[in-house]
């Protein structure tokens, strides 16, 4: 694995989500990219119960990808990952009288996989309780492990791609790790953070429209 910058992308108004995933799976295509099956990324949310007493109410979050199968990652409030095998979701159900899970949490991003010379590139569709909630685009620069080597590659092949405003974005978790050595739990914790500005987005309309 190497570097993976994840990008939200924005949806036009007058237009559907599908249409602006089409669009951009186009683009991609027209560079030469190879369509090499689909992915996803999932987030279910859990909550601390009445069972930890004198504590705040902490959550872990659980998030699962197709590119690593038979792991299952763990991350708690105060971004501590955990990167566990699959097993640890059966433990998490074996824990419900401590942590119980969000009723409709479950979030996902799932859509087609591209691969283009050193760079792999995931059209994500974001959805949550069947409801469309926007659209992340991964780019993975396969050949470097530390991410503040190859962030001016990165740019420009986003840029190529997706435009200068998207371009711009840098999650502020990756900022941190410019000097690390890159990790699968990296980019987890990338989507954590979109999933969580998708969630909030969510409840700030909800409250407007009350």
């Amino acid at each position: 694995m190497g570097v993976v910058c994840v990008y939200f992308y924005p949806v036009p108004e007058g237009k559907s989500g599908q249409q602006v995933v089409d669009g951009i799976q186009k683009q991609i295509e027209l560079l030469g990219a190879v369509k090499t099956g689909n992915f996803c990324v999932d987030c279910e949310t859990f909550q601390a119960g009445s069972g930890i007493q004198n504590t705040p109410q902490r959550q872990v979050n659980i998030l699962h990808s197709s590119e690593q199968p038979a792991s299952c990652f763990a991350i708690l409030d105060t971004g501590t990952c955990l990167v566990a095998d699959a097993l640890f979701d059966g433990l998490m159900q074996k824990l419900k009288h401590y942590y119980q899970q969000r009723k409709g949490s479950k979030i996902e991003s799932k859509g087609q996989r591209y691969e283009y010379g050193d760079f792999i590139f995931k059209v994500g569709s974001v959805s949550q309780a069947s409801n469309f909630k926007g659209i992340l685009v991964e780019i993975e620069y396969c050949p470097c492990v530390v991410a503040g080597d190859c962030m001016n590659l990165m740019k420009e092949m986003s840029q190529s791609l997706l435009g200068s405003a998207v371009a711009e974005q840098q999650s502020s978790f990756l900022k941190t790790k410019t000097d690390m050595i890159y990790t699968p739990a990296d980019t987890m914790s990338q989507y954590l953070e979109h999933f969580n500005n998708f969630k909030k987005a969510t409840s700030v309309n909800q409250a407007m429209n009350r």
